[in-house]
């Protein structure tokens, strides 16, 4: 059996593949769950412990049983702490994209919270987002900070609605960078029409658009359709996100950047 100790990260990564295998299942035998992830009953019982106190899924008697009512791909503490590592990579290539002085938009996409960290270190910005969270990664930074308001969405830490696009009506940004759940063909989707609906006002408000997409979300629909990614000048994602699904994004006439865990960067 594979010893259990490892850094931070590789445990939160195991973490991240047991909620997937107790969401995918429904319920799971715990003794099960330790020998998938060929570690100790003791080892899977601190995981198990970790995330029901997190409230991502129910510990009982000898079995991990998944919330039927979270949808945990939605869920903003299921979706921080997944693909980390291709995360920070895609950061390293997007803070490139960010000059001294910018007026910078930041949607509440997890996969924009380690650029929101790098922002930090940037001088004379001002940073307008619909995010609870990357307000708070921007506390005590140089940065000039203004929070969207509009309804609060516990799953998204995040406000969207009528309001917050009314604000982005009266802003002009160098920049805005913005997160999709689900990309197919070059077509965008995401499960709240609240968020479509403000994610199409970023474009609007900003010179320069940024779409941030790891490999997990292409291939996948969600309820509300909203356009496709040809209002973005720039698409960043990784290595392993399939050709078939960067070809429509190219065929719409936009530069797609991939990077890997090692954050070099390719330009097609």
């Amino acid at each position: 059996m594979r010893a259990s100790r490892g850094s931070e990260a590789e445990v939160e990564e195991r973490r991240q593949a047991v909620l997937r295998h107790v969401a995918q299942e429904g319920e799971i035998r715990i003794a099960d769950l330790a020998e998938r992830m060929r570690v100790s009953v003791m080892t899977m019982h601190r995981d198990l412990d970790n995330l029901h106190e997190r409230q991502l899924l129910r510990k009982g008697r000898g079995v991990a049983t998944a919330f039927s009512n979270v949808t945990m791909e939605s869920a903003l503490r299921f979706r921080e702490n997944a693909n980390v590592a291709l995360k920070t990579a895609i950061a390293d290539a997007l803070v490139a994209e960010v000059s001294p002085g910018d007026t910078v938009l930041i949607d509440c996409g997890s996969t924009l919270f380690p650029l929101a960290r790098r922002l930090t270190s940037v001088e004379g910005l001002r940073v307008i987002t619909n995010s609870l969270r990357v307000t708070s990664l921007l506390a005590g930074s140089p940065a000039e900070v203004t929070l969207l308001g509009d309804r609060y969405y516990e799953d998204f830490e995040s406000c969207a609605g009528p309001q917050s696009r009314r604000q982005l009506q009266d802003i002009r940004a160098t920049i805005a960078f913005v997160t999709a759940t689900s990309v197919r063909d070059g077509r965008l989707y995401h499960p709240v029409r609240a968020y479509a609906e403000t994610k199409q006002a970023y474009l609007q408000a900003a010179d320069r658009a940024v779409l941030a997409v790891d490999h997990s979300k292409f291939g996948r629909t969600a309820t509300y359709p909203y356009g496709d990614v040809s209002g973005y000048d720039l698409l960043v994602t990784d290595a392993d996100t399939p050709e078939r699904e960067l070809k429509p994004v190219r065929d719409l006439g936009v530069e797609v950047r991939t990077v890997d865990v090692c954050t070099d960067v390719s330009q097609s």
